[in-house]
C-alpha cells in the first residue's frame, strides 16, 4: 500500500484488527472513530484497502460463530495475521517525518501504548521540532502582514497561533513524561503515561458496558 492517506489507512485498520477480529461494520465504526478524531474518512478507501491487505496476507477473513452475527449486516469477520502483526510493527517502528505530520501523527498517537518508548520519543520530539518550525514561520508572517489585515484574518491568524502554541506546550509535557518514566527508578513496568492513558479511556469509551 503507498502513499500517505494509504498507510495511515493501513495502519489504523492493522491496528484496530491487533485489539480483537472485527466485522466489516464494527470496523467501520471504530476507523470512523479513530480517523475522524484527525481527519475525513472516506468509506469508499475501506474496502480497497482491506483487498489488499487480504492480498498480502496480512489478514484473513474468517466466518464468525452463529451466536457473534450481528443481525444482517455482515457475516464476515477480518483477522490479523502473524504477518499482519509483523506487518503492523513494522509500521510502529517507523519514526521518521512522516509520522510526525498532521496527515498520521494523530494515528500514530493512538497506538502509542503498543509502541516501543524510544520509538514514541523520538515522534513526540519530531512533532514538536516541526511545531516549532511552524511557530516561527507563522510569527514572521504575521509581523509582515500584520498592518495590511483586516480585524477578522488577523484574529483568525491569531487563533492559529495560539492553536499551534497548544500543542507544542502539550508535546512538552508528554516529552517530559516519557522521559521521567524511563528514568525512573525501581523494577517492573512504570505506570502508564498521559498517552497510554488517552489512549486506554478512548478504548474503554468505544466498548459497550455489557463487553466490559
Amino acid at each position: 500500500m503507498t502513499g500517505s492517506r494509504g498507510g495511515v489507512l493501513e495502519l489504523a485498520v492493522l491496528g484496530s484488527l491487533h485489539e480483537t477480529p472485527l466485522h466489516g461494520y464494527e470496523l467501520r465504526k471504530r476507523l470512523n472513530t479513530l480517523l475522524g478524531m484527525f481527519r475525513a474518512f472516506s468509506y469508499g478507501s475501506l474496502y480497497p484497502c482491506l483487498r489488499g491487505l487480504l492480498n498480502d496476507g496480512l489478514i484473513v477473513e474468517e466466518e464468525p460463530p452463529q451466536d457473534t452475527v450481528l443481525g444482517r449486516r455482515s457475516k464476515i469477520v477480518y483477522r490479523l495475521t502473524a504477518e499482519g502483526k509483523e506487518r503492523l510493527q513494522e509500521l510502529l517502528n517507523q519514526s521518521g517525518p512522516s509520522s510526525w505530520e498532521d496527515e498520521s501523527f494523530g494515528i500514530r498517537f493512538a497506538f502509542f501504548r503498543h509502541t516501543e518508548a524510544e520509538v514514541r520519543l523520538r515522534i513526540l520530539e519530531g512533532r514538536r521540532s516541526r511545531l516549532e518550525e511552524r511557530l516561527d514561520r507563522v510569527r514572521e508572517a504575521l509581523s509582515r502582514t500584520r498592518e495590511r489585515l483586516d480585524s477578522y484574518t488577523l484574529e483568525l491568524q491569531r487563533h492559529g497561533l495560539e492553536s499551534v502554541e497548544r500543542e507544542v506546550r502539550w508535546l512538552n509535557e508528554l516529552i517530559d513524561s516519557e522521559r521521567r518514566s524511563r528514568s525512573a527508578p525501581g523494577e517492573g513496568e512504570h505506570p502508564p503515561g498521559p498517552a497510554q492513558a488517552v489512549q486506554e479511556e478512548t478504548q474503554r469509551a468505544d466498548t459497550p458496558e455489557a463487553d466490559r
